[in-house]
């Protein structure tokens, strides 16, 4: 029997994130109404921060290996550049490390240089990672088709320096390119839409669709206001949030959520909740900000949108909370889409607001009548390679969707980013959806 101490430590870190899931678990189904919201705020943030941690140390001891160990018995180790170079490349991994932990001590009106810079490295190191494996997978499978030939020790030692310095390569030039293409204002992309029911009356009518903002360590005040002023610009009619607007406390963050309150759609703003609200255990108080506002929450319930050139003429527009709040046992929260949609009957338009595509495809298994759902959470995969996994584990990924003969579902890219500060393969989106009468 190999005891704990005798496992290497890439399996004693697959155990350590294995406690902490079954920490987190228990943490859910057995103290969630046991404990008060800041306690279990800050419980469930930091089992967070620990379970992704020591998920990555085992990436972490691959990096050093392909990185740093693979020189040392080379005749560069004993230089003074080998030596900045292991500095820099542990420096590297602290810092990808600490991003999970801004969350709990740097979130204020506007980034914190370190949050920016450890989440930069944390989207780095994603990247690092995937080529790592990639290259090293592709030499695998070399000299398995080559086999082991007496002249081929050469050249795999050259072949096992080259794969990290490629890799390195490719990482800080794409590094280089999704932090730039992140710090450009958000594309506007113009969508028509037709809406099965929707009165001619309000034929035209402009919707602005915000999605994915993420005010917290890398996302403050002045972004926000330029995704203000664009939307201003833009004269909608009507302005809806489909969640994950934050990762942070709303008495924390309040300073940089002020531009919200210059949004002035004269049909009103809504909002829903995504997952991200529930991670900050903060809802009600997220809530009763954006009601100072003039943001109006859709809590599982709706409204009707009124034509402004006939009272007669309307449509129903709901909202569903995320479907997370109810994997979290959130009190009094979680999709109800009866409740969402009491009063929406099928004799008039239906456009939902729900925040996972997940949601959207339920939604549409219960209620096949719905004409149009607004949806984002996919980030378009934000950068590469998450945008692979994004789009197999999404009913539908980004852009606009025909369901059935009557019915679109339109997935936003997000308006900004979550965490790390590149985009890959994805660009930021505020959409203007001009709805059309058939």
């Amino acid at each position: 029997m190999i005891s704990f101490k005798q496992l290497p430590i890439e399996a004693k870190a697959a155990v350590a994130a294995g406690v902490v899931f079954f920490s987190m678990m228990l943490s859910r189904s057995y103290l969630a109404e046991k404990l008060d919201f800041r306690t279990r705020r800050w419980l469930l943030r930091l089992q967070m921060a620990l379970f992704a941690n020591t998920l990555m140390l085992m990436g972490s001891l691959h990096v050093w290996r392909s990185t740093v160990a693979t020189f040392n018995r080379s005749s560069a180790a004993s230089s003074f550049c080998f030596m900045l170079w292991k500095i820099a490349v542990f420096t590297f991994l602290a810092l990808a490390h600490s991003s999970f932990f801004t969350l709990l001590f740097l979130v204020a009106e506007e980034p914190y240089f370190f949050s920016l810079a450890a989440y930069t490295c944390l989207g780095a190191y994603i990247i690092l990672i995937f080529f790592l494996f990639t290259l090293g997978s592709v030499e695998q499978a070399y000299k398995f088709l080559a086999g082991r030939g007496a002249k081929a020790g050469t050249g795999n030692k050259n072949r096992t320096a080259l794969k990290p310095v490629v890799a390195v390569v490719l990482t800080v030039v794409l590094t280089v390119v999704g932090l730039l293409n992140a710090s450009q204002p958000p594309t506007v992309n113009s969508v028509e839409i037709p809406v099965h029911k929707l009165p001619s009356t309000m034929n035209n009518l402009k919707m602005v669709l915000l999605s994915d903002i993420h005010l917290g360590p890398t996302v403050g005040k002045t972004k926000l206001a330029m995704i203000v002023r664009m939307v201003k610009a833009l004269k909608p009619d009507i302005t809806v949030i489909v969640g994950d607007l934050t990762d942070a406390e709303a008495k924390i963050i309040r300073p940089a959520v002020e531009p919200l309150g210059e949004l002035d759609s004269p049909l009103g703003t809504y909002f829903v909740t995504g997952n991200h609200e529930y991670y900050t255990s903060d809802v009600s108080n997220w809530f009763e900000l954006l009601k100072s506002f003039n943001i109006q929450p859709l809590h599982n319930e709706n409204v009707k949108i009124v034509s402004p050139k006939s009272t007669s003429d309307w449509f129903c527009l709901a909202g569903v909370d995320d479907i997370e709040a109810d994997v979290l046992r959130y009190s009094g929260h979680g999709m109800d889409l009866k409740k969402a949609l009491r009063g929406c009957s099928s004799e008039h338009a239906i456009v939902l607001l729900a925040h996972q595509p997940i949601a959207a495809k339920w939604a549409l298994q219960e209620r096949p009548d719905i004409n149009l759902i607004l949806s984002g959470h996919t980030h378009g995969g934000q950068i590469f390679p998450l945008n692979a996994g994004a789009y197999l584990l999404n009913p539908f990924f980004v852009g606009l969707y025909k369901v059935g003969q009557n019915t679109f579902v339109y997935v936003s890219p997000g308006t900004m980013y979550y965490g790390i500060p590149m985009r890959l393969g994805s660009r930021a989106e505020i959409t203007e959806i001009i709805l059309r009468s058939p």
